[in-house]
This record gives C-alpha cells, sequence and structure tokens, in this order.
C-alpha cells in the first residue's frame, strides 16, 4: 500500500507535478531504511537532495583586474591606421574622377546619337520598373476601397 503510494509520488516527481509537502514526504521515504525493492533504484536520488540541500557556494569570485593590456592598445591603432588609409585612398581617388574634364562628349554625331539613345533606353526601363510598382499599389488601394468603404 505504502509502496503503491510511493510510485504514483515518484511518478508525479518526475513528471514535475508534485507539491513541496508530496516532496519531503518522498525524501523522508527514501532516507529511512524500509524503501520497496521495485523503488530501490531511486533512493541514490532522493538521498543525495535530501543531504545536499541547504549546500551552499562559499568560494569566492575573483574579481577582473582593469589592467592596461598593450596588445589592445595596439590593435586599436592599426584598425585606426588602416581606416585613416582607406579614407585618404578614397578621397583621392573620388576627387581625381570629379575633376576629370571628359563629360562625355563626342566628335560624330552619329555617336553622339547612339549613346544618347543607349542612356534614354536604359533611363526608360527604370521609370517603367517603378511605374509597375505604383500599378500594384494602386490595385491594393483600389482593393482596400473595396473592403473598407469610407464613410462620408
Amino acid at each position: 500500500m505504502e509502496s503503491d503510494r510511493m510510485s504514483l509520488l515518484v511518478s508525479k516527481y518526475f513528471d514535475g507535478e508534485t507539491t513541496i509537502g508530496e516532496e519531503i514526504e518522498l525524501k523522508k521515504y527514501f532516507s529511512s531504511s524500509d524503501v520497496s525493492a521495485n523503488l530501490l533504484q531511486y533512493k541514490p536520488l532522493f538521498v543525495y537532495l535530501s543531504v545536499n540541500a541547504n549546500q551552499k557556494f562559499e568560494k569566492a569570485m575573483p574579481t577582473l583586474q582593469h589592467t592596461s593590456n598593450p596588445v589592445k592598445w595596439l590593435s586599436i591603432a592599426a584598425s585606426a591606421v588602416v581606416l585613416l588609409g582607406i579614407g585618404i585612398y578614397a578621397f583621392n581617388n573620388f576627387s581625381e574622377a570629379k575633376t576629370s574634364t571628359e563629360l562625355g562628349t563626342f566628335d560624330d554625331p552619329q555617336v553622339a546619337f547612339e549613346e544618347t539613345q543607349k542612356a534614354l533606353a536604359m533611363l526608360s526601363n527604370h521609370v517603367n520598373t517603378g511605374i509597375e510598382s505604383v500599378r500594384y499599389v494602386q490595385t491594393y488601394e483600389d482593393t482596400r476601397d473595396k473592403v473598407f468603404v469610407a464613410e462620408n
């Protein structure tokens, strides 16, 4: 009878459904010498839990020392030098591109006409892509107006 109740409590314990009182009852039962044979396998677990229930960590945790690490400062300085080099390189290349005297002028009118047509075709393609997106928005607004009737 006692064994059946303890089996039920052990099952509830492993399912996480026991109360504090039932857990205390289990610890007391498994601390005694009168444990049934079918529950003997759980005895080490509950004995451990009852013995070590009040155990506390008393070791002092070491604090971190804030020391000046030369490798850290060296890596920060190296990063700054790399970023400065990239900035100077970009500044020089972009300023040279702005001062270029070639403005896309052509001596042959036929070549100028062909290049203008290419540029306008590319521009037209991008504008058409933008207009297709606006059509989707218009379809959304039409559908929204059908679903949500405006109140006057």
